[in-house]
C-alpha cells in the first residue's frame, strides 16, 4: 500500500511517500480502505519528537489518527461492522507507528463510528479528533442547557466544533477570535469577542453576571482570565495549559470513544454540526499539510485525500 512515512524525528521534510506492507488486522479490528485522513497538530508534534516522553513511537512511522473510509475486511471479533460499511475514527493506539496517512488502516472497533450520511468523506475525516476533544471538554466542564460558555480560540478546528455542540445543547456561547473570524462565529450562533488585553472586560460587557463554564483551546493565560469570570472557578477545561489542574480546573487529553463519536455523528445528521474544511491535499503532499498546520492560521480542517 502507499503511505506517508518517516524513519526519524524531524520536520515536514522527513516525510516520504512510499510503499509499505498492508497492515495486519487484530481480531477486534477492521481493515479500512481510506478515503480521507484528517491532519491535526498532534501529528506533526509526534513526528517532531515532542511527545517522545509521553508515547512509545516506533519507526518507520506512519503518522495520522483521523480517518474516514470503507470497511474492506472484518476481524473475527469485530461484529459491529460488515464489509462495505462507511466509517470514521480517531485511531489512536497505545503505541504509535501504524497511522492513517495510508491507503489501508487496521482500526480497533473501539475507535470507530459510522460515517454520518450528511458529511462528505473529507468532513468525516476531519471530525473525530477535534470533535471528540470538543465534546469531551464540554462534558468535563458539565455544560448543560441554559449555561453561558466562554470558548477560547472559538474559530479553530476544535473551538468551532465546541461552539456548535454547546449551541446544540442549548447553551449560550461567547467565543474569542481575531476580528476576521467574528462573522464566522456569528454564523455558528456564537457571540464573538477579540482576544488579547482587556478580554475579561469585553466578556463582562456581554455577561455582567459572569460565565458558567470555559473551554481553553489556546493556552497563554486563558485559564486565569476564565477564572476571573467564572461563577465556579473549577468549571474551566484546558487542552493547552499543563498546570490547569493545579489551578483548580480540568485537563482533557482526547480519548477514542465509539459512543462519543456516534453522538457527534447524530448531531451532524440532525443538521446541528458541520466540519469547516480549510484545505484538501492529495496524500503525497502530507509535508505541505504539516506546514499549513504548523503555521496555525487554518480556520477549518486540513485534509489528505487518499
Amino acid at each position: 500500500m502507499k503511505v506517508i512515512t518517516t524513519n526519524s524525528y524531524g520536520g515536514p521534510e522527513v516525510l516520504t511517500y512510499s510503499e509499505q506492507p498492508d497492515p495486519k488486522m487484530a481480531p477486534d479490528s477492521v481493515l479500512i480502505r481510506v478515503k480521507a485522513a484528517g491532519v491535526n497538530p498532534v501529528d506533526w508534534k509526534i513526528v517532531a519528537g515532542y511527545l517522545d516522553s509521553l508515547m512509545y513511537v516506533h519507526f518507520p512511522l506512519v503518522p495520522g489518527w483521523d480517518v474516514a473510509g470503507v470497511v474492506e475486511e472484518v476481524g473475527v471479533d469485530a461484529t459491529e461492522y460488515a464489509v462495505g460499511d462507511e466509517v470514521m475514527g480517531c485511531v489512536r493506539k497505545d503505541e504509535v507507528q501504524h497511522g492513517t496517512f495510508a491507503e489501508l488502516v487496521a482500526a480497533p472497533v473501539r475507535t470507530l463510528a459510522r460515517k454520518p450520511a450528511s458529511l462528505s468523506w473529507q468532513q468525516a475525516a476531519g471530525l473525530p479528533l477535534a470533535g471528540l476533544t470538543a465534546y469531551q471538554s464540554l462534558k468535563r466542564a458539565r455544560v448543560r442547557e441554559g449555561d453561558l460558555v466562554l470558548v477560547h480560540a472559538a474559530a479553530g478546528g476544535v473551538g468551532s466544533l465546541a461552539v456548535q455542540i454547546a449551541v446544540a445543547e442549548g447553551a449560550r456561547v461567547i467565543g474569542t477570535a481575531s476580528e476576521r473570524n467574528h462573522e464566522f462565529l456569528r454564523s455558528l450562533d456564537a457571540e464573538p469577542v477579540a482576544y488579547g488585553d482587556g478580554l475579561a472586560e469585553r466578556v463582562r460587557a456581554l455577561a455582567p453576571q459572569g460565565i458558567d463554564a470555559a473551554l481553553d483551546f489556546v493556552g497563554g493565560g486563558a485559564v486565569e482570565v476564565s477564572q476571573e469570570l467564572l461563577k465556579d472557578r473549577s468549571r474551566v477545561v484546558s487542552i493547552a495549559d499543563g498546570d490547569v489542574r493545579a489551578k483548580g480546573g480540568h485537563a482533557v487529553w482526547v480519548r477514542p470513544d465509539a459512543a462519543d463519536l456516534s453522538a457527534l455523528g447524530i448531531l451532524a445528521d440532525a443538521g446541528k454540526l458541520t466540519v469547516p474544511i480549510e484545505t484538501v491535499l492529495p496524500l503525497q503532499e502530507a509535508a505541505e499539510a504539516f506546514r499549513l498546520s504548523m503555521a496555525g492560521r487554518a480556520r477549518g480542517k486540513i485534509i489528505l485525500e487518499v
